[in-house]
């Protein structure tokens, strides 16, 4: 076996984990003895943590329907793969129009229209037709947030060229204690719990590493973990896969293996209608589709879409408008400038505008 390069460490020694990162270690350790109960203490001495926010995490799985509390112990809900309602309300509606979702970031997700239904509605069906969906389209233009909102139980794989298959499907870390112990990837926790899984950017991800997931997407429905003893990992009820494409990325490329299978294959563009009601300025949503025209018929390379708008939005707030824009438009690829600053200029009707920067002593 190969020693893998040692994460970042708190001071106490232990690895640093991300967000989210601590409830899926929890949620490992509890798949793993899905027959027994462990109290939090118990539960810390598996993973190798200390208290701190296990017990959080812990109350979180129960609220994701992913585990239950029995008096002071918490165990792995078994048969319990696919989100209860709870965890995954159905879309409301009021006055003809679906009320906005909230994500695990706080954050509203306002419901959009797909086929016969809302994204959310469609995304579901899905899930539970079995039929895994690729979400292409800009940086920006919320399919992340789509994703949230649709799935509680959503587990994010962050692609990139350096993504391993370890990163995928589990891999050895320090302990603390000077050894390494065991915690499974992204792929198998989704696996064993039937969650959602994420492979972001997955066009970025090189292609001998995504061969490690078509197995589990498959009739198949299992993988093989060969740095863990060969061990082989079955694909509960619930599991499903969805990923996120962004065709204008740098080395992104959407291979012929990938796309098979994938059957549904979704574009998710800005809602520049939305922008404008959340309260965007309305000369800056004009000239962002002004510029988002222009990047279909090739005369600009890059528009700003909604995170790229409502960045704006927040910044106006606190340091005015015309420094929003002056920000926006540093921002902008330096190519795209020029193109840029002229729509931009046009829209507000001011002289030429130019990036945010510092200026001389005050």
């Amino acid at each position: 076996m190969t020693t893998p390069t040692p994460p970042k460490l708190n001071r106490s020694g232990t690895v640093k984990l991300g967000p989210n990162e601590l409830r899926k270690d929890v949620l490992a350790f509890l798949a793993a003895h899905p027959d027994k109960a462990f109290t939090i203490a118990e539960i810390c001495a598996g993973i190798g943590r200390t208290n701190g926010a296990v017990p959080l995490a812990a109350k979180r799985l129960v609220e994701l329907g992913q585990a239950v509390n029995v008096g002071n112990t918490f165990q792995f809900a078994a048969g319990t793969a696919t989100p209860p309602a709870s965890a995954a309300p159905p879309v409301a509606v009021v006055a003809g129009k679906p009320t906005s979702i909230l994500r695990p970031n706080g954050q509203q997700y306002y419901p959009r229209r797909l086929a016969d239904g809302t994204d959310i509605e469609v995304l579901r069906r899905l899930r539970t037709a079995g039929i895994p969906a690729l979400l292409y389209g800009p940086p920006g233009t919320g399919k992340t947030s789509l994703l949230e909102a649709a799935f509680p139980d959503l587990i994010t794989l962050a692609g990139d060229e350096d993504t391993t298959v370890g990163d995928l499907v589990g891999d050895y870390v320090p302990d603390g204690a000077g050894g390494y112990r065991w915690v499974d990837g992204p792929l198998t926790v989704a696996m064993t719990t039937g969650a959602v899984l994420l492979a972001d950017d997955a066009t970025l991800i090189s292609p001998k590493v995504l061969a490690a997931l078509y197995p589990a997407m498959d009739g198949r429905g299992e993988i093989t973990v060969k740095a863990h003893g060969a061990r082989t990992v079955h694909a509960v009820p619930g599991f499903y896969v969805v990923a996120g494409h962004n065709p204008g990325a740098h080395g992104a490329i959407l291979t012929e293996a990938l796309a098979s299978r994938f059957t549904a294959q979704i574009e998710v563009s800005t809602d520049y209608d939305l922008a404008q009601q959340l309260g965007v300025d309305k000369r800056l949503v004009a000239a962002a589709r002004v510029l988002s025209g222009k990047t279909k018929t090739g005369e600009a390379g890059w528009a700003p879409q909604m995170r790229e708008l409502l960045g704006a939005q927040r910044l106006a707030a606190q340091i005015g408008l015309d420094h929003a824009v002056a920000n926006l438009i540093g921002a902008a690829p330096p190519e795209d400038r020029d193109e840029v600053v002229a729509t931009l200029t046009k829209a507000f009707r001011k002289p030429p505008l130019s990036p945010l920067s510092v200026g001389n002593q005050i």
